[in-house]
């Protein structure tokens, strides 16, 4: 099987990070998770089997890897992966594949605003460059433990608060 512990991937193994606009309810997860592996228990680039694993982080975050020694996902893979979660957010009112919010930690747990509505966080004082926000945009295994992080620490640094 392809499928493998999301914990046994490489970590230069390639990543994606699919956020949840909304926090998944037990029930949500567990039928997320088996929608997601029944998908990478056939997930394939050219014919050929990816050996891959996921997690769910934060009943908000859905990581996918990918170990890229083993084989490396094609386009068309990828496309198919994104098409699938797509399709599965649609179906549970949510998405899987928006990247233009930011996702941040407050006394309630995650937040999602626009990245309007969190420039005026940051200028009322609400958030600072301390606050922990959720980076997206990694691409190795080995940052899956680094996608919650201070602000400065990502790329939120530089766009919301100059460095």
């Amino acid at each position: 099987m392809p499928r493998i512990e999301f914990d046994q991937l490489p970590a230069n193994g390639r990543l994606w990070v699919f956020p949840l606009r909304r926090r998944l309810e037990p029930a949500e997860s567990e039928s997320v998770l088996s929608v997601v592996d029944d998908f990478l228990d056939g997930w394939a680039a050219h014919g050929m089997a990816l050996r891959s694993g996921r997690r769910l982080l934060d009943d908000h975050f859905l990581l996918v890897g990918v170990d890229v020694d083993a084989e490396s996902p094609s386009g068309c893979s990828i496309d198919a992966l994104t098409g699938r979660l797509r399709n599965l957010g649609a179906e549970l009112g949510t998405t899987f594949v928006d990247h233009a919010p930011v996702w941040y930690r407050d006394e309630g747990g995650v937040s999602v605003v626009s990245r309007a509505d969190f420039k005026r966080l940051v200028a009322g004082g609400a958030v600072n460059s301390e606050t922990s926000v959720y980076d997206t945009t990694v691409t190795r295994v080995e940052d899956a433990g680094r996608i919650a992080r201070p602000a400065r620490e990502s790329w939120h640094g530089p766009a919301y608060f100059g460095g």
